[in-house]
């Protein structure tokens, strides 16, 4: 038996897709014959038989002149029931129930006439899920399931093979037909596509008659032996009615089968049903006619009604929060900014409008107006006696603010209803007030403070919660109540006891003192006993045995008692609060860890000694406290929040809760007053530190999200590159060219030609592009001459230029060479005098942030399978001179993978998102979209789920159902649905009123039913002002206004007014006197409105984004090296490969690219050697650089060692006593002497990637880095020894130990390297590319394999048993990471539903795989390798 044999990729003919054909004329469907086994057997359609039977059946009555009566007898239906019945049996047998091979071979044992079928070749058709029985009686299932693919076991499609009786002597043969390959398209082989969507094909084994070659008489010999089988007739019916329902699919076009009880859920995955927002959830916010951002956001408070009162309340709140930060305000306008707030919480929670909505046509409510009157002019007796003038009281950013803080309004409202609720059913269980609650509760303005409230109430009330649990009330708390531990437990003990008589005795309440220090109402009194404490202590009344059975464990208990009190009573909370934002300082201390791994070059070092920062002064760098926090996670320093002048804060604590008596007792009283004060602050402390902490972490992430937000709005604030005579937002044709992150000269030069509307009609390469030289007689390159006649064929607008190395500048200035000399010139186009004007060709240097994620996106090899990844880039470049906003709306969740910020990374990617998403909401509404053009362009499409009122889901239902109505929009109205013209509604009223202006329909004067007004940001509810103004700037009067209007339609006027070419005259319209009668007679304020009516009337949808942003020298910088200001500057030392040694000069270039020259005096303070007697070419050096040419991308260095001595520390700025000077020379002083004690001699190899680090510094400089970037560095196991560390995975670094051999002195690299005795190199280089390069290029090929799952070994093991747990009968095997050993992955496997989970480690070596010692080149291979170990295994245990 061959491999072959063994490995089965293909599936089977699908036999229903042989039965059907079509008619041509009529298009229905026929059912085909079939020969079957060698044998011609015809199988007709069993619904068509038995038509035709009872067609015979009935011409037969009519021949023999009977009439079918409706009441015939019982026995007579009951008859033609059975022979149904048996008919339907008769084909279930032909078609289903077929014989398997063996029975065949016993047959033809006994039958030398039956010839036995030839095995055929499985073929691939398009499969559909098959019966029931086929699906779960088909074969045992086993281990060898593992082999169906991902995609099989999300829809529980099957590809069939013939089932084999199992045979313990012939075990490969069982296993044969379940180990199918992972085959390479490259192969020729099938497509997984067809495979994956593979169903089982009903049995193709004719009736026992044709199969056997039975005659009648050994058939009813046969019958009246066993019967004629009509017996569970019921049984079977109801069993093909079952397999009906299970055979037919679920369709979103018919309903039918989910009415019959399959959904989609029962058939994919959950995760698959939610990435395609095919959930439950996603179909209630389809057909719910709420903005979906808002029942989004606001799904947690969905159920929650605000009062009339709440709604007040909330617009106090709200300005109470915004009014304080706003710059130059003034306090007379803090009532109309309330007032203002207002408006907008009603149009956002009554109206439910969007924030673009409220922004564009609720303009009037966010500018507060004011008329004042002025000194009337005598020369001039018409001129107004005052003035309006107006102040902006929200913008946009407001408004988003304003929306943010109502959810949380809403989140506080809900859980104080559901603390008041809690208390009122407490009530009921035990009559009882609590004032300190009741006053609280509401003066809670805070989610702290209601956390306070509600520990305050768990805590006070301990026993009664306990009550209301016990009466089955546990759904009364609505999620407030807690278990109470075993310490709440204690002082509820205490607080039933005597003892409790004690806390009294200490003269004041926990609340009386927690009022004395917020110093609010009266003053509350502190009271002695005339006894000593240890005296009442000792007394009967107070003693509680056998708990409390002295008086100290009673003065004890009695004191955390009263300690625990203050700690939990909600004013003192609130003092302490405010006295921490007050007052608060953070102090940074390094740990043992930080003080090794945090040294002057270290990004953390600029607060690893920062002392004394008030929490304000993080206001102004929310990345510093950042970045300490991220520190503070990775253990290399700690946090400490502390209050400023504590003692003279305790000393006023101690005042208000001391008695103002003087006596010996009294005194005795204050000492323990004091010390259960000082326990309760303690406990204080600690949850003021951990709250403030937390809460400025919160802050600070929001405005590192919002600088992120205001930096990729200024992104999209973009209109499409202009061309030349073009009005800004024509879309150019781009020529894209890049030589990606290969060296100028020498690698490849990639072009894409792009139209216009997006398409890509040309592409290739130059690979040898320079400019002659015309004095020397040396001509261009023939790509010069190539790309010039390129540019004059195509008639770019523009050429695009960009990549990923320094080396793009230089193709830079080569296409501007070339441009230069062989005068390539733009279209011609028409200046402002008519005349036809060609200017100089534009080239533009690219923002290539999103081309470089284009290029290796999946979305670029489904738009263009046949291009390579860099003409990917070229192609992303023109897409995004083309529309900026279009290539970052593709991106949908991945625009968080642009860098916006330096410190974005410290931000939680669901935050960077959200803010961003908001800028894609308003600047997508700003510009608007074609709905027409969304239904034909994926990319515009990209942009509905963004306009307000949509979102992903209601834009998909959008044009689903545009495409059923006909697939074109000619007026806004039609998207709510004309039951007159049949059309279905695309949105409800409520989503249509936020959407309508912002999706616009390009205005045709010839289609009839088209209105001007719907191609202009002008909404619908006031395109009657828009016609009321248009026929006032034409001066017609109402007569002609009716009759106009009567023949042609409701917008006749204005296409009137556009016909004439007579917008302008709306200019002429005193828009003043409009706005004032229709806010005195319709209460409407239109003023802003009506001056975006006149706008818009003149210029519909005019592009109000800036020109395209081309990109500043600091930026190209950035784009081209990786490098800023921060990361590179004069005065730093840096490792420089020398690529050329002179007489006098050498020539160098930096990692990032960077490129100069040294000349001999800045090389060596020894003038008596040359260059060439100090270096040589392909030398890594340090040197000092003097100066960079940002602009060039060059620099000027030194190499004199006085000048690498020192170089230029990068000085912070600190205030006197912001840094402690001490502990940092305590410091250096410590880890100096370590370093005498150890006395080991730093070792320098010569290779640009040696580093002079241990493992820890390496794992630190590599966490940044891409996967398989590498670091050289010194081994602690001698001097013949090196270290090599590569970044594996995230956190996960392989360190290999290679031994040098062949060394000539103690500090030369080895001239030979091994690696564990087995792989032996000549030098670092070969190392690199053939060991490490080669074992990460196999650790991409694992994880990018479809079995690789993304988590712990724990999370893929409990993937594998839901899965198992979810299809019982199948089994399933993936690959994960082992982090614990780097170079090794799991492969975690189980057989089954009740199977044990297993894994066998695989080891990646360079070039292969390492499974159970056994070696495979490739991931198909590993794969199919397994299945084969494991199928030996499995026959071994069998034998």
């Amino acid at each position: 038996m061959s491999a072959r044999d063994l490995i089965s990729g293909e599936a089977e003919l699908d036999s229903q897709e042989d039965e059907e054909s079509f008619d041509e004329e009529t298009g229905e469907v026929r059912r085909k014959s079939h020969g079957v086994n060698g044998i011609n057997r015809h199988l007709d359609d069993s619904s068509e038989e038995e038509d035709d039977d009872d067609d015979e059946e009935a011409a037969a009555a009519i021949r023999k002149d009977f009439i079918v009566e409706d009441d015939e007898e019982p026995e007579e239906r009951e008859r033609r029931r059975r022979e149904r019945r048996k008919r339907r049996r008769e084909e279930r047998e032909e078609e289903e129930a077929g014989l398997d091979e063996e029975d065949l071979d016993l047959i033809g044992e006994a039958n030398p006439d039956f010839e036995r079928r030839a095995p055929s070749e499985p073929k691939l058709k398009r499969l559909k899920r098959g019966h029931k029985e086929d699906r779960d009686g088909h074969r045992p299932k086993g281990i060898d399931d593992i082999f169906d693919s991902e995609e099989e076991d999300e829809t529980d499609f099957r590809i069939q093979r013939h089932s084999h009786r199992a045979d313990p002597r012939n075990l490969q043969d069982e296993f044969a037909d379940f180990i199918e390959e992972d085959f390479d398209d490259r192969d020729g082989a099938p497509d997984d596509d067809d495979a994956d969507v593979a169903r089982p094909t009903g049995r193709t084994y004719t009736g026992i008659k044709d199969a056997a070659g039975l005659d009648e008489a050994a058939l009813e010999d046969m019958k009246e032996a066993f019967g004629q089988g009509d017996e569970y007739d019921w049984a079977l019916d109801i069993q093909d009615q079952e397999d009906e329902r299970e055979q037919r699919l679920p369709d979103s076009e018919d309903p039918e089968p989910l009415a019959k009880g399959l959904e989609l859920k029962d058939v994919f995955e959950p995760s698959q049903l939610a990435e395609k927002f095919l959930t439950d959830e996603d179909n209630e916010i389809r057909a719910t006619d709420v903005p979906e951002r808002f029942q989004l956001a606001r799904a947690p408070y969905k159920n929650l009604v605000l009062t009339t009162e709440q709604f007040k309340e909330e617009s106090v709140w709200i300005t109470d929060l915004i009014w304080p930060r706003r710059k130059g305000k003034d306090a007379a306008l803090k009532e109309p900014f309330r007032r203002s707030v207002a408006k907008v919480l009603e149009f956002m929670v009554s109206d439910e409008y969007e924030v673009p909505f409220i922004f564009q046509h609720r303009k009037d409510y966010l500018i507060h107006t004011e008329r004042t009157p002025v000194t009337p002019d005598p020369n001039n007796p018409d001129a107004p006696d005052s003035v309006l003038s107006a102040q902006r009281l929200l913008d946009q950013d407001d408004l988003w603010r304003i929306s943010e803080l109502d959810l949380k309004f809403r989140a506080l409202i809900d859980k104080r209803n559901a603390l008041s609720e809690t208390y009122k059913k407490l009530q009921a269980v035990d009559d009882f007030r609590d004032e300190v609650f009741e006053a609280m509760l509401p003066a809670a303005a805070t989610m702290e403070e209601l956390q306070d409230v509600q520990d305050y109430l768990h805590f006070q009330h301990a026993s009664r919660l306990a009550d209301l649990v016990a009466l089955n009330a546990s759904s009364a708390s609505n999620g407030t109540h807690r278990r109470p531990g075993s310490a709440r437990a204690l002082f509820d003990r205490i607080r039933s006891s005597n003892v409790y008589r004690l806390v009294h005795a200490f003269g004041i309440t926990a609340d009386a003192f927690a009022q004395n220090a917020m110093k609010e109402g009266r003053r509350q009194y502190t009271e002695d006993p005339t006894k000593y404490p240890e005296d009442l202590a000792d007394e009967e009344s107070i003693m509680d045995p056998p708990d409390y059975s002295s008086g100290a464990q009673c003065l004890k208990a009695a004191k955390a008692m009263f300690a625990e009190e203050i700690f939990l009573s909600p004013k003192m909370r609130k003092v302490m609060r405010s006295a921490y934002y007050q007052d608060g300082v953070i102090d940074c201390f390094r740990t043992e860890k930080g003080l090794r791994r945090i040294d002057e070059h270290h990004p953390y070092y600029n607060f690893k000694y920062l002392r004394n920062q008030q929490l304000i002064d993080f206001s102004d760098q929310p990345e510093l406290f950042l970045r300490m926090i991220r520190a503070e996670e990775e253990g290399l320093i700690e946090i400490k929040i502390r209050m400023q002048n504590v003692e003279s804060f305790k000393k006023r604590l101690y005042t208000e809760i001391e008695s103002d008596n003087y006596s010996e007792i009294a005194e005795a009283w204050n000492r323990e007053r004091r010390e259960i004060l000082d326990m309760a602050l303690l406990k204080l402390d600690k949850m003021m530190a951990r709250g403030v902490k937390e809460n400025l972490k919160n802050e600070c992430e929001d405005q590192i999200a919002k600088k992120c937000r205001e930096e990729f709005s200024r992104r999209l604030d973009q209109a499409p590159y202009k061309p030349k005579g073009m009005v800004l937002g024509t879309v150019p044709r781009v020529l894209a060219i890049s030589n990606g992150a290969g060296s100028f000269g020498r690698d490849a030069i990639c072009w894409a030609w792009v139209e216009e509307d997006g398409r890509v009609l040309e592409n290739g390469k130059f690979a040898d592009l320079f400019l002659g030289d015309p004095e020397r007689g040396q001509d261009d390159s023939a790509d010069a001459k190539a790309l010039a006649r390129l540019v004059e064929r195509r008639k770019p607008d523009v050429i695009g230029v960009s990549g990923y190395s320094a080396d793009s500048r230089k193709l830079y200035k080569l296409l501007d060479d070339i441009i230069e000399r062989k005068n390539l010139r733009s279209p011609t186009y028409e200046d402002e005098d008519g005349n036809d004007r060609s200017d100089k060709l534009d080239l533009v240097i690219v923002n290539d942030e999103v081309a470089r994620l284009y290029q290796t996106s999946t979305r670029a090899a489904i738009e263009h399978p046949g291009l390579a990844p860099l003409t990917h880039y070229c192609v992303g470049l023109a897409k995004y001179l083309q529309s900026p906003i279009k290539e970052y709306a593709a991106l949908s969740d991945d625009v968080t993978s642009i860098s916006l910020d330096p410190a974005q990374s410290y931000v939680p990617r669901e935050k960077i998102l959200k803010h961003l998403q908001i800028a894609m909401v308003d600047y997508v509404n700003l510009m608007g979209v074609d709905i027409n053009e969304a239904l034909a362009d994926g990319y515009t499409a990209n942009l509905l789920s963004y306009i307000c009122g949509l979102g992903p889901r209601k834009a998909l239902q959008l044009m689903k159902v545009i495409r059923i109505n006909g697939g074109n929009v000619f007026n806004r109205a039609e998207l709510v649905g004309d039951a007159d013209t049949q059309r279905l509604g695309a949105v409800g009223p409520r989503v249509w009123a936020n959407c309508a202006s912002f999706l616009y329909i390009d205005y045709d004067s010839s289609e009839p039913e088209a209105d001007y007004l719907d191609n202009s940001r002008i909404h619908p509810e006031d395109y009657d002002l828009a016609r009321k103004m248009a026929s006032d700037a034409l001066e017609m009067d109402e007569e002609d206004v009716a009759a106009e209007m009567a023949e042609h339609g409701l917008s006749a006027v204005v296409r009137k007014l556009v016909r004439e070419d007579a917008q302008h005259k709306v200019d002429d319209l005193i828009l003043e006197e409009y706005s004032e009668q229709l806010e005195k007679g319709n209460n409407l304020r239109k003023r802003a409105t009506l001056e975006t009516i006149a706008a818009e009337i003149q210029q519909p949808y005019e592009e109000l984004r800036n020109n395209f942003t081309l990109l500043s020298s600091e930026e190209i910088f950035t784009m081209f090296t990786g490098e800023t200001r921060e990361s590179l500057y004069e005065g730093m030392v840096v490792p420089v490969f020398i690529k050329k040694v002179g007489e006098d000069y050498i020539e160098v270039r930096m990692d990032c690219g960077i490129e100069g020259t040294i000349p001999a005096i800045d090389i060596s303070d020894r003038p008596d050697f040359s260059p060439r007697q100090l270096y040589q070419q392909f030398q890594t050096v340090q040197a000092k650089i003097k100066y960079i040419n940002r602009k060039t991308l060059t620099a000027t260095f030194v190499m004199r060692e006085a000048d690498i001595r020192n170089p230029v520390k990068n000085n912070f700025e600190r205030l006197l006593g912001d840094w402690d000077d001490e502990q940092e020379r305590a410091d250096k002083d410590s880890m100096k002497e370590k370093n005498d004690v150890s006395g080991r001699t730093q070792r320098v190899v010569k290779h640009p990637l040696f580093k002079p680090f241990n493992s820890a510094q390496a794992q630190e400089f590599l966490g940044s880095q891409a996967r398989g970037d590498v670091v050289i560095r010194p081994s602690s196991k001698g001097p013949d020894h090196l270290a090599v560390t590569w970044k594996v995975s995230d956190n996960v670094y392989q360190h290999i130990d290679v031994l040098e051999l062949d060394k000539s002195n103690q500090f030369s690299a080895g001239g030979t390297l091994t690696i564990g005795g087995k792989y032996k190199y000549s030098d670092l280089d070969e190392l690199i590319v053939n060991h490490v390069k080669a074992m990460a290029k196999k650790v991409d090929e694992m994880m990018l394999h479809e079995k690789y799952q993304n988590g712990t070994k724990a999370e893929t093991e409990r993937w594998l048993s839901t899965y198992t747990e979810a299809n019982p009968k199948r089994s399933v095997y993936a690959f994960c990471i082992d982090p614990k050993h780097p170079g090794y992955f799991f492969l975690c496997f189980k057989a089954g539903q009740h199977a044990q989970l297993q894994s066998w480690p695989v080891k990646v070596i360079p070039q292969a795989f390492e499974l159970q010692r056994n070696m495979y080149p490739d991931m198909r291979a590993l794969c199919n390798g397994f299945k084969l170990l494991f199928t030996n295994m499995q026959g071994v245990k069998r034998r």
